[in-house]
């Protein structure tokens, strides 16, 4: 299926690693110019370059923080110098395992500055454009947290449950002129943030991290229905589709990528 992506120019937040690099090479794959951004230069030159070389679209990188608005500023220059942005992926985000009693303020504070108001900036500065246009894609990556927050990092669950609503809010603002907002819902998922953390549970636990692997998310997710991680190109096989024009009559939704682990069926 021919996703309608060529010329059209696409912002992946959070996108040298996991997910958000495997979004930003599917909507180059589909023709797009894609912005890709990081806070490390090194890896945000490397993902662009690497990118690049697939010879489709064209991708080039920002270097920035988005826990400022001073780093969201930069990073939409930076976008728009390649032309108005017509989609944006809200996709970074930062998680870590801790008891909600050692939860300081100040970490309450960096994952609400990180998780949420980034993509309350980034959305807030390229809405306008696309509603001028009468065409645009906003899309929030959240999680299965969001619904349900885990014990062992309300934190982030959180900043994921605050992505639903602001995604539904924006939905609605933009209600009726070709600008679609949506969230997606991924579950455990093999990133190399996640693989470390697995291989320093297995450490910790005496076993080895592909033992680990195998019996991490039937141990800690036990509703899974895949009984695995998914891996990075199968979230992002559903971001990009939400992305396109054949995703047009999908605004305002919350698409699950979870493996069946939020016992739901709708």
């Amino acid at each position: 299926m021919d996703l309608q992506l060529v010329g059209k120019v696409a912002v992946v937040t959070g996108s040298t690693a996991g997910i958000g690099r495997a979004i930003a090479r599917g909507l180059a794959e589909e023709g797009a110019t894609v912005v890709v951004n990081g806070r490390n230069p090194a890896s945000v030159e490397a993902t662009a370059r690497e990118l690049s070389a697939l010879g489709k679209g064209k991708v080039v990188g920002v270097s920035c923080g988005l826990d400022s608005a001073e780093g969201v500023e930069a990073l939409i220059r930076g976008a728009e110098a390649e032309g108005p942005v017509d989609i944006l992926v809200n996709n970074v985000g930062i998680f870590e395992p801790k008891p909600f009693e050692e939860i300081p303020d100040e970490d309450w504070q960096r994952f609400f500055d990180v998780n949420v108001m980034s993509g309350v900036r980034c959305s807030r500065a390229v809405m306008g454009g696309m509603r001028d246009r009468g065409w645009g894609r906003i899309l929030f990556i959240s999680s299965e947290s969001g619904i349900n927050i885990p014990a062992e990092m309300v934190h982030y669950g959180m900043t994921k449950t605050a992505q639903l609503a602001v995604a539904r809010g924006l939905a609605k603002t933009l209600a009726g002129t070709g600008v679609t907002v949506n969230c997606l819902l991924p579950g455990p998922t093999w990133t190399e943030g996640v693989a470390t953390f697995v291989e320093r549970m297995a450490e910790q636990r005496g076993t080895t991290p592909e033992r680990l692997k195998e019996q991490f998310v039937p141990m800690v997710r036990p509703s899974s229905l895949i009984r695995r991680f998914a891996s990075p190109e199968e979230v992002a096989a559903h971001a990009v589709y939400l992305c396109s024009p054949r995703a047009s009559a999908t605004s305002g939704a919350a698409h699950r990528v979870e493996g069946g682990i939020v016992d739901i069926c709708f």
